[in-house]
């Protein structure tokens, strides 16, 4: 009988890992445990991590956090969201202050790096400062921004929404999760309260920059074979629905040169969107990912298709030129297949590009660091995304095994993550 072995996180990052890549106080081991005791709150049975956002393992997740920063000299805040801010006071206290973070909740089995990894590579650059007595001259908070992910109410980004004063707490009072509690009943069984969320904004005037390091969830640095990259801009999505309208009928008694087939005209849709970003923007995309056809059975032409477009580019304007053309080509499509055609927008949410100056000082770090600068785009949203409407930001993207993300197969080598931590370290010292 072969006995089963226990997942360890730390014994599988630290399996490889050369000891030779810990430099400038960064440790590989001190990140690789850190890791792995996160992991175990919330893991599933696949191995994965289950922290939905302002859950008992969020918050227990958090807590560890916390207990971290304490040791190594943080003061520490929690506001009414739940966000954790541990801050090292600068020697110029009455100078800006830059932030560094990320979430620590998770999608239903996700992985153990999504997050986590930024949280803790903002922390362990701290504790590389506190090894060599450095302090900085602006002060430093690591952040830990609560139910980045939206898992429990489908609604993500709820505390760097609050931070940033975005909070609309009657559509939150309206929200239920999967269990049927309301917003406020959840909010109270992690110890917080309606209230106390709708005051969790704070002065951004003394933020200078926000920072968020995070794993790629994509493939272009493994397909680079770099260990990290410079990201461009965070795409904004927008999601339209659109209702492809023809004429149901019998499968077998209706010629084929009169139909009325929603689901034909749907199919060239879907096939054309796929030639149009590229049109646009290099860093544009479009994709449909739902779609219903109705009557939906085996012998009936379908009369009506539902699908959705999700939408996205780092650049207002040509993201928004995309949009019109999936209209105009939907449109076009539907006249020339004798059907009608319904568009409906449910979400516009504004791109974020980053600043070229900062984008110039990350990839000066880079090269002292003897990296080559790689830029890519981010297609996926992050607490970045939120703080980058009033507050400048910069981000660091670290390879994913695979562009696996979301997932517990989620992967990120040790050596790269502590390439990312060191690279972080170096830019907010730059920033002094």
């Amino acid at each position: 009988m072969v006995e089963k072995t226990t997942f360890s996180l730390v014994d599988e990052l630290l399996r490889p890992y050369d000891f030779a890549n810990d430099k400038d106080g960064i440790s590989g081991k001190r990140l690789a445990e850190r890791l792995d005791e996160i992991s175990k709150i919330g893991r599933t049975a696949e191995n994965g991590s289950n922290r939905p956002g302002f859950s008992l393992a969020e918050k227990q997740a958090k807590n560890l956090v916390v207990k971290w920063m304490i040791e190594v000299g943080l003061d520490v805040h929690e506001d009414g969201a739940g966000n954790i801010f541990g801050r090292l006071s600068g020697k110029a206290k009455e100078d800006l202050t830059i932030l560094s973070g990320s979430h620590i909740d998770t999608v239903p089995n996700g992985g153990h790096f999504d997050g986590v990894l930024g949280v803790l590579s903002a922390l362990e650059v701290v504790e590389a400062w506190k090894e060599v007595g450095y302090q900085p001259n602006k002060s430093f908070e690591v952040a830990i921004f609560t139910d980045e992910e939206g898992s429990r109410f489908n609604s993500g980004f709820g505390g760097s929404e609050a931070m940033m004063g975005k909070v609309n707490t009657d559509e939150k009072l309206q929200l239920t999760d999967i269990e049927g509690k309301s917003f406020s009943e959840v909010l109270a069984s992690v110890g917080l309260s309606v209230e106390g969320y709708e005051k969790a904004s704070r002065s951004l005037d003394d933020i200078e920059m926000f920072v968020e390091l995070h794993i790629e969830q994509g493939k272009r640095l493994e397909k680079e074979n770099l260990p990290c990259g410079i990201v461009t801009g965070i795409a904004g999505p927008s999601w339209i629905s659109l209702t492809f309208s023809g004429e149901a009928g019998h499968a077998g008694n209706t010629p084929m040169n009169d139909r009325r087939d929603a689901l034909v005209a749907a199919s060239e849709f879907v096939n054309r969107l796929s030639q149009l970003p590229q049109q646009i923007n290099d860093s544009a995309v479009a994709t449909v990912g739902k779609i219903n056809v109705h009557p939906n059975g085996v012998n009936v032409i379908p009369g009506e298709v539902n699908l959705y477009v999700d939408i996205r580019d780092i650049y207002e304007e040509t993201r928004d030129k995309l949009i019109d053309q999936v209209i105009d080509l939907s449109e076009e499509i539907a006249q020339k297949h004798s059907v009608q055609v319904k568009h409906e927008e449910k979400t516009r949410v504004t791109p974020i590009p980053i600043a070229q100056d900062n984008q110039r000082l990350l990839a000066e770090t880079f090269e002292s660091m003897g990296l080559q600068p790689y830029y890519l785009p981010s297609g996926a949203g992050h607490d970045a995304m939120i703080i980058g409407e009033a507050i400048p930001i910069s981000m660091i993207f670290v390879r994913s095994k695979g562009g696996i993300s979301h997932n517990p197969a989620e992967w990120t080598d040790l050596v790269d993550a502590v390439v990312g931590a060191r690279v972080l370290k170096s830019f907010i010292e730059r920033l002094q």
